[in-house]
């Protein structure tokens, strides 16, 4: 067992090492940052003085920092140029994010993305072994290799820098801080972060500490005031420079999100190059009825009821060991539920527990779970979807016939339809009466959670 493990890590490191300087070079690349640029220019927008929440503001700041409007590659699809401008200058996030990326953005270009990039690199590394160390005590194989499938495929993590390498890595930590009693503080911090920033990536994990109660929902509720204190200062620093920003966030949602805007789910998107890179729930839906009416309200009343099922199991069962169950269920269910991306979709990590777990029983149950997880994390992993992609690029999308659009629903949408299997079995294996683990298959993990002893 140690070898296995002490194999594993290497494995684990060595392909976090590959995938972060593997994605940091294609960084160089038409994409090169674009995330983080559009963060970076936002702020300091808001930090000299101007409304970032128009548009034209924000555009004016990243011309003055040596940016250029996006030229389209050759291979690139023609649309490119103006969704990657409209990436750059339309501002959606919450104020709260200016008060997070403030200290980059007080820094010129060069030492703020290289500092940004180590952090990511160090949270997000830091998040995958964690998850990795908590699996390798049920399975070192199971756990090696879905930490490696994760770690090898994050190249729009470190290409991209969006922040969601940081909110997932900040949300994976606090859960291991939590479940596992340790560094409470470091987790109670980072959970708050990762909330000011992109709620929707960690908002629900939050949910399951605050429901599960006990010394847990205190922990969640210490998070909830760090980021309530982030966002009521953030608040009001936007308001006095920005006084109509709750209307122009509005307006810049629905910009985005509109036909042929950067965020739509809908099967346009296919022409926009962004077909593979949205896992939501709405972009299945869509190619059955392009109609936001339609394919919000199915995804919300669908995942809504999923997640009631989940919350009341939550609130019904004492904490054990099984909590990673839960995680494991909410988590591809958050990213079902509205607007998400493959960078986001790191938040799958937190399964990496739950399956080892099922694996050491050695059963039916644990090669479905081995399957599903690995079939989920394949498909929202950067480079299969690349691979996929090429392989049915000259596949005639249907829009007639419900055969065609399921088999067309098949090939574009992957990520989403690995999501929504993954959610389905793991919510189905938490409202399952758990089965004792076997005698010394779990020792080594069990051993390190002290938080079991919180009720």
């Amino acid at each position: 067992m140690a070898n296995l493990r002490r194999n594993g890590l290497i494995w684990v490191l060595l392909c976090i090492g590959v995938g972060s300087l593997w994605g940091t070079f294609n960084a160089t690349k038409w994409t090169a940052w674009i995330d983080f640029r559009g963060l970076y220019c936002g702020t300091r927008c808001l930090l000299h003085g101007h409304d970032p929440y128009i548009q034209d503001n924000v555009a004016r700041e990243y011309l003055s920092e040596g940016g250029q409007r996006p030229t389209v590659a050759s291979w690139a699809p023609p649309n490119a140029p103006r969704l990657q401008f409209q990436s750059l200058t339309v501002w959606v996030n919450l104020p709260s994010t200016f008060v997070v990326a403030a200290p980059f953005a007080a820094l010129p270009w060069g030492p703020a993305h290289i500092l940004w990039m180590l952090l990511t690199g160090a949270v997000f590394g830091l998040a995958i072994l964690l998850m990795w160390h908590v699996g390798a005590g049920y399975s070192p194989r199971v756990a090696t290799f879905l930490a490696c499938v994760i770690a090898f495929n994050c190249l729009s993590i470190f290409a991209g820098a969006n922040a969601a390498g940081i909110v997932v890595g900040f949300c994976a930590i606090a859960a291991w801080c939590f479940l596992r009693n340790r560094f409470v503080w470091v987790g109670v911090l980072f959970l708050g972060l990762s909330l000011a920033v992109k709620p929707h990536d960690s908002g629900f994990v939050w949910l399951y500490f605050l429901l599960a109660g006990g010394a847990f929902r205190k922990r969640a509720l210490q998070s909830a005031a760090i980021t309530a204190v982030i966002g009521l200062a953030s608040i009001v620093w936007v308001l006095h420079v920005a006084p109509n920003w709750l209307h122009e966030w509005n307006v810049d949602l629905a910009t985005i999100s509109a036909r042929g805007g950067i965020n739509e789910p809908g099967p346009s998107a296919v022409r926009d190059g962004s077909i593979y890179s949205i896992v939501d729930l709405q972009g299945i839906l869509s190619i059955f009825r392009d109609d936001p009416r339609f394919y919000n309200t199915a995804t919300y009343a669908f995942c809504g009821a999923l997640l009631l099922v989940w919350s009341i199991r939550t609130l019904r069962m004492r904490f054990s060991p099984n909590a990673w169950l839960a995680l494991a269920a909410v988590a591809p269910i958050t990213l079902l539920v509205t607007y998400h991306r493959l960078w986001d979709a790191k938040l799958v990590m937190l399964a990496i527990p739950a399956c080892c777990m099922l694996w050491a029983k050695d059963s039916s149950l644990g090669k479905a779970a081995m399957l599903i997880t690995s079939a989920a994390l394949l498909s929202t992993g950067d480079i299969s979807l690349v691979i996929f992609e090429a392989i049915v690029n000259s596949f005639p999308f249907g829009v007639h016939g419900i055969v065609t659009r399921a088999i067309t629903a098949v090939l574009i949408r992957p990520a989403s339809l690995g999501l929504l299997a993954m959610g389905l079995f793991y919510l189905w294996v938490y409202l399952r009466r758990i089965p004792e683990q076997q005698p010394g298959a779990v020792g080594a993990a069990l051993e390190a959670e002290p938080a079991l002893e919180l009720h």
